[in-house]
């Protein structure tokens, strides 16, 4: 009858290998891959968090995007766009169209038409100091801006008109200042004609 001996040698080989492969990955270096993702579980989280915030400041700033039988109408309270009293955009205003701009750019198929609106009180006398008369003018520069501000920023100038109508078509009573400043707006809607 024979007798199996195991060589010290061959005896030593698991124990060997659980210490290789234990040691693949060191204790500092698994804590600062720990320490890694948790950092980047963090960053996602605040993400998040500033994307709702986002989303809620765009809902609460007054604009409205709708999409109704392929027509494009998108609201921005000029409140938010200009500084009273001017025509120049404001840097909210700017921030507010970016992502418009940057839809439109490369995939712009449809003519736009940029339409400005005032409510029906009379434009002060530091607009009047600068050529601007009657709510039609101020609506229509307002217009203007936008449209300039989006073909400076990816749409297509070709494809791109601006309309001010003053104070008509009112979408709330003047008689109130909310109601007022619901009125001074500016649409971007598909061009129908």
């Amino acid at each position: 009858m024979s007798t199996f001996h195991l060589k010290p040698a061959v005896l030593a080989m698991p124990f060997v290998a659980a210490a290789l492969l234990g040691g693949c990955v060191s204790q500092d270096e698994y804590d600062a891959l720990n320490a890694k993702y948790t950092a980047l579980s963090q960053e996602h989280e605040q993400a998040q968090a500033q994307l709702a915030a986002l989303n809620q400041q765009v809902a609460s700033q007054g604009q409205h995007v709708e999409r109704l039988q392929s027509a494009l109408h998108y609201t921005l309270s000029d409140d938010m766009l200009f500084r009273s009293g001017s025509w120049q955009l404001s840097a909210d205003g700017q921030n507010a169209l970016a992502g418009m701009a940057q839809q439109l750019g490369p995939y712009q198929q449809s003519k736009i038409v940029v339409n400005g609106y005032t409510d029906n009180q009379p434009v002060g006398s530091g607009l009047k100091k600068m050529g601007v008369d009657s709510n039609d003018t101020l609506s229509q520069k307002r217009a203007e801006a936008v449209m300039n501000w989006l073909v400076q920023h990816g749409a297509k100038a070709e494809m791109v008109s601006a309309k001010g109508w003053g104070e008509t078509n009112p979408i709330a009573s003047n008689d109130t200042s909310a109601g007022r400043s619901k009125n001074r707006r500016v649409e971007i809607t598909t061009d129908k004609s």
